[in-house]
């Protein structure tokens, strides 16, 4: 029989998706996929059922409701100083992940290079590499995820036509300077390049640590699409609405591909998505507050337990270094064993760099924190148990 696409025939299923399974198999706690076990605002929940009922559920514009990019506009006006005209400046996908794919296939031609940051977020090389583009990968490495400058600029060429760059890092936890961002924006200048600027957890920053869109500094604005989410601001994964806002020749490039993706995205999910953008700004300063409270719970946790923790100044995740507790193998074997016998999932990180186990950073792992503190009291005790008795 013909082979089916050898692109994405070469992945297998997510590593997410593999230690969920896992873990549910063995009811562990699941500290492995990045999801909220709450439900997100109520009155955003109820501004969803009112627009269900209230209609109409058929196909709203490609480019999204109105209200929703006004917002999106609006929002980004308000924390980031960023004057956008929301008609040509903003467009509504299906989740941030949707967004990335519209970005590559928009703007990607076969054989343009892109530059990436390891580790990586999954599903950022099987669409580039579906999307014709070539990827030069530059490391950033635990424990202090420094961005290799001499590394990072020879990465770029004539043939740069963008750069993948993801701030607050999933899964590093990595929050970007204005050094480094200034640094990288000096590089997309010589090289006349752009870039997608994945910032879904924009709103969940520590220790009083700013997050800076690339797009607010010198020159950037028509250089840069800026990528949110519903879900991560809100809490609500499973909604899947991704709102960006860039360049007008991005975002209409950005739109070529959306037509053909998911083309549009529920209208209520929509409506409900620009009601919580226009909520208060103490509800978005509280986002950041509640999760560095649940991180320092988790990490004082696991430190006491004997794990090499190290700093998470952004998203939902910590790494961890787990040799000190004496268990010798890699990390994919440390994850199911926690999993199976410790009753904790967690996911291991060397499938985020292109090597696997090979790549030299197969020993650590990734824990979310972003459960309720009862939950994560729970995962502690019964890592401490188990480490305990060893």
């Amino acid at each position: 029989m013909k082979p089916t696409n050898t692109i994405l025939g070469e992945y297998g299923t997510t590593i997410f998706a593999v230690m969920t399974g896992l873990a549910i198999e063995h009811e562990a706690i699941n500290l492995g996929q990045g999801f909220p076990d709450t439900d997100g605002p109520a009155d955003i929940l109820a501004d969803a059922e009112r627009a269900t009922k209230e209609g109409p559920n058929q196909y709203p514009p490609m480019m999204g409701l109105p209200e929703l990019r006004q917002a999106a506009a609006q929002h980004n006006k308000i924390f980031y100083d960023l004057d956008l005209d929301w008609q040509t400046q903003s467009i509504v996908t299906s989740g941030a992940t949707e967004a990335i794919a519209a970005c590559l296939f928009g703007l990607v031609e076969p054989g343009d290079e892109v530059v990436l940051i390891e580790p990586l977020y999954d599903c950022y090389l099987p669409m580039l590499r579906r999307a014709g583009g070539v990827p030069k990968l530059v490391r950033i490495e635990p424990p202090h995820w420094e961005l290799p400058y001499e590394a990072l600029e020879e990465a770029f060429s004539d043939k740069t036509k963008l750069i993948m760059l993801n701030t607050p890092t999933n899964p590093a936890a990595k929050v970007y300077t204005r050094d480094e961002l200034e640094f990288i924006a000096g590089l997309l200048e010589k090289h006349d390049a752009y870039a997608i600027c994945d910032e879904v957890y924009e709103h969940l920053t520590y220790d009083g640590k700013p997050h800076i869109p690339l797009m607010t500094l010198p020159g950037m604005a028509e250089r840069c699409i800026k990528i949110g989410s519903a879900g991560k601001t809100f809490s609500m994964t499973g909604w899947k609405v991704g709102y960006s806002v860039g360049a007008p020749k991005l975002i209409e490039a950005m739109s070529k591909a959306h037509q053909f993706l998911t083309f549009t995205t529920p209208p209520n999910l929509q409506k409900a998505v620009a009601y919580g953008l226009g909520k208060e700004i103490e509800y978005f300063k509280s986002l950041g507050a509640d999760m560095q409270a649940k991180r320092d719970r988790l990490s004082e946790g696991l430190t006491k337990i004997g794990f090499e923790v190290m700093d998470s100044q952004g998203t939902y995740f910590l790494a961890t270094d787990f040799r000190p507790l004496g268990f010798n193998g890699d990390d994919v074997e440390f994850c199911k064993h926690l999993t199976i016998e410790a009753g904790v999932g967690a996911v291991p990180f060397s499938p985020f760099y292109q090597g696997g186990l090979e790549s030299g950073v197969s020993h650590f792992a990734r824990f979310c924190y972003c459960k309720q503190d009862s939950l994560l009291d729970e995962a502690i005790d019964r890592l401490a148990k188990h480490f305990g008795g060893v």
